[in-house]
């Protein structure tokens, strides 16, 4: 029964995770962009696992190449040669845009972020890192130092001197109602203040989002992150792009999140779809920035060759297929249709993102005050219709979607309806 395995969840796993629903399903296989529970229930999966399942479940390039790895070995750490690891890690340096690139694997975005922080303060030799408000960068301890998201902050304490900048979350902020040169003119005279007033000087890098995952999928205006970059070469200080959601064509528009802003990084960060559901993620940086770390290191798992196996059968298949513009086309589809829902929808107070990257933030009928209440609502009446998706935000109110990057017109039609059947049930 399910939930006898809720009450051993409950039981033995730490109390700070919780499973969606009230009734929590347990998901037994999948394919292509549908999962089946416990009871063989079929559900139209628009959330991926958090982004990461990206070319469908039970993909069969990606399946047989982790079945074909897994019969030869499945792990040797990085102090042996591996042809997977290496193989991957080429394709990766030549299609980050980084130039003179080196790439390091790691098992988990937050472990490639903390990677990141290490080299940026570490090259700069300073403690000192800049974020954005509303960001989240994962769950260690230097990780936490960089989410400025009250909800999923465990912690305040950190070695690193960190100072928020105002960023991509538009609808809340005190520059909300200017245009879209104004409004980033106004983050980054916010970004040149702080520099001057909390800084001690020699800061080490800002680390950012393309577009904010946890907070919602808050999306900036184009040339917003090249601006900022501006003002960050007139002081050497590095910017990390975190691409660890908007990574691998997701955006429809561009490969990398960071193109939409005329720029080229000094380090970027990936994980979630890259291994479609195997453990996989890394860093990019300039060699310079790599080599700052010149004592012995490796990582246990990070490379090993299943998950490469896995990543390079995944990047083979979004390229070879074109998933990029398939992210665009349906992309475009599914966010009419959602601005369609939006327009009749009053607790509906905006949608925002790119690609297969689409989210609604859900409000107080007739107001502006953020409704978590509503999107809890969503997160369950979409399941009763057949459809999974996400939440996030600051406030826990913004109802998050994230499609395969193969999903046909039919399957962004079949969850538009979806969400329709489940908005008409909610006042």
């Amino acid at each position: 029964m399910n939930s006898d395995l809720h009450a051993r969840y409950k039981r033995v796993l730490p109390s700070f995770l919780s499973p969606y629903y009230a009734e929590p399903i347990e998901i037994q296989r999948g394919q292509g962009s549908f999962v089946f529970d416990e009871a063989d229930n079929r559900y139209l999966d628009f959330f991926g696992g958090v982004l990461t399942t990206m070319v469908g479940h039970n993909n069969a390039k990606v399946t047989a190449a982790v079945q074909a790895q897994a019969a030869k070995v499945m792990h040797t750490s990085t102090l042996y040669l591996s042809e997977p690891m290496i193989a991957l890690a080429e394709k990766i340096a030549d299609l980050s845009g980084i130039p003179n690139a080196r790439v390091f694997l790691t098992p988990s975005g937050t472990e490639a972020n903390d990677t990141a922080i290490l080299l940026a303060t570490s090259y700069r030799k300073s403690n000192q890192m800049l974020a954005m408000r509303n960001s989240y960068h994962g769950r260690s301890f230097t990780a936490q130092a960089v989410t400025s998201h009250s909800s999923w902050s465990s912690t305040s304490l950190s070695g690193l001197q960190v100072t928020f900048v105002q960023g991509p979350y538009r609808l809340r902020s005190p520059f909300s109602g200017l245009d879209d040169d104004a409004y980033t003119a106004a983050c980054v005279d916010d970004l040149t203040q702080l520099l001057s007033m909390t800084s001690a000087g020699n800061v080490a890098g800002l680390i950012a989002e393309p577009i904010q995952g946890v907070g919602g999928f808050a999306t900036p205006p184009d040339g917003f992150f090249g601006a900022m970059k501006k003002e960050l070469d007139n002081s050497g200080i590095l910017f990390i792009s975190d691409e660890v959601q908007t990574g691998w064509g997701r955006t429809g528009d561009h490969f990398w999140g960071y193109e939409a802003h005329g720029i080229v990084p000094d380090m970027l960060t990936f994980a979630k779809g890259v291994g479609n559901g195997i453990t996989l993620a890394g860093i990019v940086a300039r060699a310079d920035i790599m080599d700052t770390i010149n004592v012995a290191n490796f990582s246990t798992f990070g490379g090993n060759p299943l998950s490469s196996a896995a990543g390079l059968a995944t990047i083979d298949y979004v390229l070879d297929n074109n998933l990029q513009l398939n992210a665009k086309l349906m992309g475009d589809r599914f966010r009419a249709g959602l601005d369609a829902l939006a327009a009749k929808t009053p607790w509906i107070a905006e949608v925002r993102g790119r690609g297969l990257m689409q989210a609604f933030e859900t409000v107080g009928s007739g107001g502006m005050e953020p409704s978590s209440t509503h999107a809890a609502q969503m997160l369950e009446a979409t399941k009763s219709a057949g459809l999974l998706v996400g939440k996030g935000g600051l406030y826990g109110n913004v109802v998050r979607m994230a499609p395969m990057l193969d999903v046909s017109a039919q399957e962004i039609d079949q969850g538009l309806a979806a969400l329709r059947t489940a908005a008409a049930t909610i006042t």
